[in-house]
């Protein structure tokens, strides 16, 4: 499925937004778009929506909003991963953006931190 130009043009909106954190930039995945700082994904775009990584540290503060947690049909099963929907006016606050986006890469961070603990055992 070839990507379009509106889909470029959003994607490119978000990473710019995101700047306010660091170089953060995008890589077109599975579909959609990987959102990475230095190496880790913090936030996935997919069907038009932003997702950020969440964890039992921040997942309350989506769940309080009400926000919709990322999820994908493979072969009749359901998954789900750890992204939440970004609030809506996080899309054009960079200062709000600024303050999920950085929760999100924290996520990200405690998350390979875990898996590097793991594979030295």
């Amino acid at each position: 499925m070839a990507i379009t130009k509106e889909q470029r043009e959003y994607v490119a909106h978000i990473v710019d937004l995101m700047q306010t954190i660091g170089p953060v930039e995008s890589k077109s995945m599975f579909g959609g778009f990987g959102v990475f700082l230095e190496g880790l994904m913090f936030g996935l775009i997919a069907d038009g929506e932003l997702y950020l990584k969440v964890d039992a540290e921040n997942i309350a503060d989506y769940e309080e909003l009400g926000l919709q947690a990322f999820s994908f049909n493979k072969n009749g099963k359901e998954f789900s991963m750890g992204y939440y929907q970004a609030p809506e006016e996080t899309l054009e606050n960079s200062e709000l953006m600024r303050d999920w986006a950085a929760k999100a890469y924290e996520v990200a961070m405690r998350a390979a931190a875990k898996k590097g603990n793991k594979s030295k055992k």
